[in-house]
């Protein structure tokens, strides 16, 4: 047995023995537990594959056996709508935290397992969330042809759901003044949150 041979068969005993630790038990974040394998109710997000490999050391042969290449996080007008939520969010001297592309699944939560399964997938372009990690305001930029096919759908339930959850909802578009819109809405955000309305 070669010595490549030999550390891919470590590294596959390691990734089974780790997958097994990892089913042993629940952590909690933010009041729901986490399993390593979710329930059934919950479906794979967009960005698996179809079919999802559970097991730890086959999804390690599987990523060992492909090329993977890097990919642009946003869109060159999303890229500049987030630069300057930053800048509005510096001038501002806001304590807050500018994210991009995040996943609803990773900041709302639900009793509903259906309910948590139709956001779960679900991304906000850019989001602000506070010194304490609570998300805030969701920013989406909406660019020509945006509403094309089912994008007004999935953005209804994206702003709902953010609704119910008390996170403001920002649309831009190309007709805006980014920086005057952001420093309006972010000063609304701000005093919802001074008024307790936020977290």
């Amino acid at each position: 047995m070669s010595d490549q041979q030999t550390i891919l068969v470590v590294l596959i005993v390691l990734a089974a023995f780790l997958a097994g630790l990892g089913m042993s038990r629940p952590s909690v974040r933010r009041g729901r537990p986490i399993w390593r394998s979710r329930p059934a109710t919950v479906r794979p997000t967009k960005a698996r594959a179809d079919r999802a490999i559970p097991d730890a050391a086959e999804q390690l042969r599987t990523v060992m056996s492909a090329t993977f290449k890097r990919q642009r996080l946003m869109s060159p007008d999303e890229a500049r709508v987030f630069r300057t939520a930053e800048a509005v969010v510096q001038r501002l001297d806001l304590k807050w935290r500018v994210m991009a592309q995040v996943s609803l699944g990773e900041v709302l939560s639900s009793a509903d397992p259906a309910a948590y399964a139709t956001i779960n997938s679900k991304r906000v372009d850019i989001l602000l969330i506070s010194a304490s990690g609570h998300p805030l305001a969701a920013i989406e930029y909406q660019g020509s042809g945006h509403y094309l096919g089912t994008a007004a759908a999935r953005d209804a339930v994206k702003k709902e759901a953010l609704r119910r959850a008390g996170v403001a909802y920002i649309e831009i578009t190309p007709d805006h003044d980014v920086a005057d819109h952001l420093a309006r809405e972010f000063t609304r955000v701000s005093a919802s949150v001074n008024l307790g309305v936020a977290a």
